[in-house]
């Protein structure tokens, strides 16, 4: 599943292709990548065609694109026309292309928007998705709890897509509320990384940066919340980023063909990689400072954690 580093690729494709251009035309080749929009395929096409993209937005995982309508622009939020988005679920296996109509059409294409010509642009953006978990749908702008930006964008506005609403801010996110993280995080009386991986406390955390970012810091995934002290927090957080930011600059993580940017290319921070899927391996960290640890695997709600015993010990009275 494509973590925040995966989809912040993404959306930055995609806001430099399609922002500011019209959706002249829709195809939809099977009907099951836009189940989420119930009013089913003439409703969404009917919403799609001879709109304009406003910007591209993400936050966590979540990843939308506000719309202006031609025939009735609806006007407000300091003159910007958008109270309706195409929001893009890419699941397991979804992508979003930018091709051009003489690139031969992929296997697994569900849907494709013919957008205006744009010079030096491709003019297709295609929704291709192998195992259709993933899919698009058109849904509401509702006003942000907080009054700031809905996520991540170009030229973000106070709305945020109604099916993203209730997830938290990311660790990106400018208007991210350390103080408050703190406060929420210990009085959660859970483990640490059961913590991060809750998208009401904070969005875009997934397994694979969990476990990078909590051997940056040293501390171990059954840590609990309520002993961490706000430098504890704050040091957490600024490994989060870090790992982030280092596989954005990676184009993300790919182990497969499945995820891949707007362009077809894969990401390669899986080289980087320090303690997740590293069972049996060397800790990086213990190996430059003389020590000997060795990755260890752990289950943990269905998956697996990856830590290092002896610079990340568990602690007597973890919680998991």
């Amino acid at each position: 599943m494509p973590e925040l580093p995966e989809v912040e690729v993404v959306r930055r494709g995609l806001a430099r292709w399609v922002r500011g251009r019209t959706i002249a035309s829709v195809e939809v080749r099977d009907p099951r990548s836009i189940r989420r929009h119930v009013l089913g395929t003439e409703d969404f096409v009917g919403n799609l065609e001879h709109s304009t993209v406003v910007d591209v937005v993400r936050r966590g995982k979540f990843l939308w694109m506000p719309l202006t309508v031609e025939k009735q622009a609806h006007q407000g939020h300091d003159g910007h026309a958008a109270d309706v988005a195409l929001m893009a679920h890419l699941g397991m296996s979804g992508q979003l292309l930018m091709q051009s109509p003489s690139v031969p059409d992929e296997k697994h294409l569900k849907v494709r928007l013919t957008l205006s010509p744009a010079e030096g642009m491709p003019e297709e953006l295609r929704f291709v998705d192998q195992r259709i978990f993933g899919g698009l749908f058109v849904t509401s702008l509702v006003p942000t709890s907080d009054g700031g930006p809905g996520g991540q964008g170009e030229a973000p506005l106070p709305l945020i897509a109604e099916e993203a609403s209730h997830i938290a801010r990311d660790p990106l996110d400018p208007y991210f509320d350390q103080a408050d993280f703190h406060r929420r995080l210990v009085s959660r009386r859970t483990g640490i990384k059961r913590a991060l991986l809750d998208q009401s406390l904070v969005s875009g955390i997934g397994n694979i940066y969990a476990d990078e970012a909590l051997w940056r810091a040293k501390l171990h995934f059954a840590r609990p919340t309520e002993t961490l002290r706000r430098p504890d927090t704050t040091r957490l957080m600024a490994c989060v980023r870090d790992v982030m930011n280092d596989a954005l600059e990676a184009g993300g993580t790919s182990f497969d063909s499945l995820y891949v940017n707007v362009n077809g290319a894969s990401g390669y921070f899986a080289r980087s990689l320090n303690a997740y899927g590293q069972e049996g391996s060397p800790c990086p960290r213990c190996a430059d400072e003389g020590r000997t640890g060795t990755i260890r695997r752990d289950q943990f709600m269905n998956r697996s954690s990856y830590t290092c015993p002896v610079c990340q010990p568990r602690p007597r009275n973890g919680r998991w």
